[in-house]
């Protein structure tokens, strides 16, 4: 059986070949100067990269669900109901958006009709605004915005005229506001959004009887996402 050392591997231009039964040995002598002792160092990690920056401006689709309630007369005929909103703006700067909005509301008539009469229905609306941002850090602020737009209640005909919210049943004006603070992730496109308002919706103010000031509040939460 051949025996080949490293020394006569290296010098030779061409490596020979070896039998199929053949042993190679391999000198485990440390280099001249050296103790023999294992070099234990580990090697140094290389530095973590900080975690990029949270990302605020472009295009913002947000998506919000909670509560909508009535502060007036309409409230003694419908509880407060679940409520989602969804706009979707574009960051004209880091601190100001411009945006259009769409939200679905569910309540119903068992404040001021018995079970076998009372009706389910939702209510919905449109509408746009602007919306300021104010960065307290580059991972959280606080934002206003005032939004205009329409809103109405589906119902079979005449079913809230009898409880004399005629214009209630067609699409109507509102004007209002909204606060709320917003926490981005470190994923540059998240961001989770809590966030509350009031506004006049005109369409729900009682036709008969006395001065009626048809308020309506929410308060949501949910997730913004910047492409």
């Amino acid at each position: 059986m051949g025996v080949v050392s490293p020394a006569s591997a290296q010098d030779a231009v061409v490596p020979p070949t070896l039998a199929p039964d053949a042993q190679v040995t391999i000198a485990t002598t440390p280099p001249e100067g050296k103790t023999g002792e294992t070099d234990t160092t580990l090697p140094t990690a290389p530095p973590e990269a900080p975690p990029p920056r949270p990302h605020r401006k472009g295009v913002v689709l947000e998506q919000t669900a909670g509560l909508l309630g009535f502060a007036g007369q309409f409230r003694h005929v419908a509880p407060p109901g679940y409520w989602m909103h969804m706009q979707l703006g574009y960051e004209l700067f880091d601190w100001l958006m411009v945006f259009a909005a769409g939200e679905l509301a569910f309540t119903s008539s068992d404040v001021s009709q018995d079970a076998s009469h009372s009706m389910a229905f939702p209510i919905y609306g449109f509408g746009g605004g602007l919306r300021a941002t104010f960065h307290v850090t580059d991972r959280f602020a606080f934002f206003v915005q005032g939004e205009g737009g329409a809103l109405t209640a589906y119902v079979p005909h005449d079913s809230l005229t009898i409880l004399g919210f005629r214009d209630a049943e067609g699409l109507n004006g509102q004007l209002g506001g909204r606060v709320g603070v917003e926490w981005y992730m470190i994923d540059r496109h998240l961001a989770l959004t809590a966030q509350a308002g009031v506004r006049d919706a005109m369409g729900f103010a009682k036709v008969v009887g006395a001065n009626d000031l048809p308020l309506m509040w929410d308060g949501a939460a949910g997730l913004r996402y910047t492409f």
